[in-house]
């Protein structure tokens, strides 16, 4: 009978989203056909479109922009003169709208004010951390995100030791427990977090969830939020899918944020689906990492939470008022190590969270270990990269050897050839897909968080992490880094000599990934 019930409702939510996506594939179809008809009208607006084309290309070329864009960019409009310079302008002007702009400036100011940096830890930081200062003065001082002490740290590895821990903490809960997750699907792990969840807002506590439409296609019922709501939890959806053709569609919540209280918080890779913690294994066994705070440093993700609150359409006056530590000072007392929580936003021209991997990369003396998905990236980390191995940096990292998405892990071995001859060690995860994405350098830095190394999440989503200095959780990660290696098969040079078909391919897969 269960069986029966989740058949129906998947059978309802495929054909609604069938539909959608039909009506967006009507809209393109339609504008093509005026376009390349022989009327006069349509003559006319070719030759304008035309034009625009190539002041749009000089525009581009003119900007201060990822240079992968750019070339992108100019390669489209020279494929097709006629449509590349309006599809540019069509995603430009609708991801830059000032309407856009301004509400996240409004939540940014509301949630910067609310923040409760401690100026001692900023400049006891500055004064400790020798060359890392530099990083502490970027996310501070300039992004805004503060640095704290009195913060315990865990790395939690792999997704089933991750909700062990979060499900004994989120029974905690007094206040608050906010939730912000890519995916939520139905399953064992969703089931065990609701069931606490349920009990947790019928005595009182305030139960949030922001979870992103896209990241949830095909997996949520049409009454999730309303189901929710029955449960006394507030839920809202982050850029709901709608069947109009619009680059706003582009912009993920990609964050996975859990904060209770104020006082513990965790982040990470994981999202909120049973292939997470390996209930179900389409891609092999699923190694994913996620980070617990608890002390001061949990209220800057707790703050990241409800600035995209307010960005998803919620109002929320007094942001101080959630701060756990008004009345009593934080219990936790920890002088020897530092916590930077920070986040990322699309349309901000500031990307923070492949700044924070670039200066951990320039700033490495003997090693950077890396876990990622995927590995697209741009010339500029190719060449940090490249540089700090030339330099004598040991540099590896770790890609999954099984694939959720094909083209991308198609790309991602792409760049191995050019890592590799420059002395980087490339492994491949032998029992299946790897979600993590974390750094490691030095035994003294880390990051964990959200973001892959790919254009996707370096500019076009939002995203969140840690930056962590001396921290428990920096050797811990180092550990699993080392402990998962014998799993892995190492790439040599040998391995990455594909006929010239395939390099093909991959060529044209490198030029167009910043649009995908």
């Amino acid at each position: 009978m269960q069986s029966h019930k989740k058949q129906k409702w998947f059978r309802e939510l495929l054909r609604r989203r069938l539909f959608f996506c039909l009506l967006i594939l009507l809209q393109i179809l339609a504008f093509l056909y005026f376009i390349i008809s022989r009327s006069l009208t349509s003559n006319i607006l070719s030759r304008a479109l035309y034009l625009t084309s190539v002041i749009v290309a000089l525009h581009i070329i003119s900007r201060r922009d990822k240079e992968a864009y750019k070339l992108t960019w100019v390669f489209f409009i020279l494929i097709f003169p006629v449509f590349g310079g309006l599809m540019y302008l069509f995603f430009r002007c609708q991801t830059r709208s000032k309407r856009l702009l301004k509400t996240m400036k409004d939540a940014e100011k509301q949630a910067k004010s609310a923040c409760v940096p401690d100026l001692s830890a900023y400049t006891k930081a500055l004064e400790t951390t020798g060359e890392h200062a530099r990083q502490i003065e970027y996310l501070e001082k300039y992004a805004g995100y503060p640095i704290y002490e009195n913060t315990l740290t865990e790395y939690l590895s792999p997704g089933e030791k991750f909700l062990e821990k979060l499900l004994t903490d989120l029974e905690k809960a007094e206040k608050y427990i906010f939730i912000e997750s890519f995916i939520i699907q139905d399953g064992e792990m969703w089931e065990s977090i609701l069931e606490i969840l349920k009990r947790k807002s019928a005595n009182g506590v305030d139960v949030r969830i922001i979870y992103d439409d896209m990241g949830c296609f095909l997996r949520l019922p049409k009454h999730f939020v309303k189901d929710m709501e029955k449960l006394r939890i507030r839920c809202v959806t982050f850029n709901q899918f709608i069947p109009v053709f619009t680059a706003i569609q582009n912009y993920r919540d990609h964050r996975k944020i859990i904060a209770i209280d104020g006082k513990i918080a965790y982040t990470g890779g994981l999202n909120i689906a049973d292939e997470y913690i390996n209930k179900i294994q389409p891609f092999g066994h699923w190694k994913d990492s996620g980070l617990r705070l608890e002390g001061e440093a949990a209220w800057s993700l707790t703050l990241i939470f409800l600035e995209m609150w307010i960005l998803s359409g919620n109002k929320e006056t007094a942001l101080e008022t959630y701060y756990p530590y008004h009345d009593t000072p934080c219990p936790i007392t920890k002088k020897d190590s530092f916590v930077q929580p920070f986040a990322d936003a699309p349309f901000d021209d500031e990307n923070i969270s492949e700044h924070v991997y670039m200066q951990i990369i320039n700033k490495a003396k003997d090693y950077v270990y890396i876990m990622t998905p995927y590995l697209i990236i741009d010339n500029s980390m190719v060449s940090a990269l490249c540089t700090a191995a030339k330099s004598g940096v040991d540099i590896r990292i770790i890609t999954p050897f099984r694939w959720d998405k094909r083209t991308v892990h198609f790309m991602t071995r792409s760049y191995y050839r050019e890592l590799i001859k420059a002395g980087i060690r490339i492994y491949e995860y032998n029992p299946g897909f790897i979600h993590s994405k974390t750094f490691v350098s030095d035994d003294e830095v880390a990051t964990v968080g959200s973001a892959n190394m790919d254009f996707r999440s370096l500019y076009l989503q939002f995203e969140c992490g840690a930056w962590l200095y001396g921290a428990e959780a920096v050797t811990e990660l180092r550990d699993d880094f080392l402990a998962t290696l014998p799993l892995c098969k190492e790439i040599r040079a040998e391995d990455c000599k594909d006929n010239a078909f395939i390099r093909f391919l991959q060529d044209v897969l490198r030029l167009i990934a910043p649009l995908m």
